[in-house]
């Protein structure tokens, strides 16, 4: 019997390097949320994983490079909820809620996302900017939104002028600050949005003002 291990066949060295991969980046996502992207160092991502700074530039390209690639993975996992959103056999009202509900959802359970997404506004956006995957990753969640709207105006429904990326914006901006803010708010206000005591208030009441919105009477100008 030999001594000499086995080499590592082809399909296995590939799944090896994805694991490696995914592993760094999961690292790397803990540590540019927590450090930001100028505090956080290629050094103890690699002391924190299974790996060595060299394999993470073998990888990577380097630390540019890496926050981009955890930009592009967290951007991903947000577009393909959406993506696998099915509100056809909903009427308006409720298939705009439910898309509300999932990104409300998405934003409470990934918190490192609403830092990283913070710390990308901090840089200007550059990394996306710059990013060719993201550029073209845009947004399932605006056609599916286009589609309700177009249905719930057809119906007289929804009686407010208001495109996609508007109610993209609107119903984005309530679950980010919820997240990204439950610290500061709750110091001035003693109240913590994050309380789950309180989750299904704050969920319903993200969908009643949506809704109330894209409902309401309105007057001719």
């Amino acid at each position: 019997m030999t001594s000499v291990e086995e080499p590592a066949r082809p399909g296995e060295r590939i799944r090896d390097a994805a694991r490696t991969q995914a592993e760094i980046l999961d690292v790397a996502t803990q540590e540019f949320a927590r450090a930001g992207y100028d505090g956080a160092r290629v050094d103890e991502i690699a002391a924190r994983t299974r790996t060595t700074k060299r394999m993470i530039y073998y990888y990577f390209g380097g630390k540019e490079q890496l926050f981009t690639s955890v930009l592009e993975r967290a951007y991903g996992v947000i577009r393909e909820a959406e993506q696998q959103l099915d509100v056809d056999h909903l009427d308006p009202v409720a298939a705009i809620r439910r898309l509300a509900e999932v990104t409300f959802d998405h934003h409470e359970q990934h918190p490192d996302f609403i830092r990283l997404v913070s710390i990308e506004n901090i840089h200007g956006a550059q990394h996306i900017a710059a990013s060719e995957k993201l550029g073209k990753i845009g947004s399932p969640a605006l056609d599916v939104i286009r589609r309700i709207l177009a249905s719930g105006q057809e119906s007289g429904l929804f009686t407010a002028d208001v495109d996609a990326v508007d109610l993209h914006a609107m119903i984005s901006s309530y679950c980010f600050f919820r997240v990204s803010n439950r610290h500061t708010f709750g110091a001035l206000f003693g109240r913590d949005l994050l309380d789950q005591a309180r989750r299904a208030h704050y969920r319903t009441m993200l969908g009643d003002m949506v809704i109330a919105y894209l409902t309401a009477e309105r007057t001719a100008d």
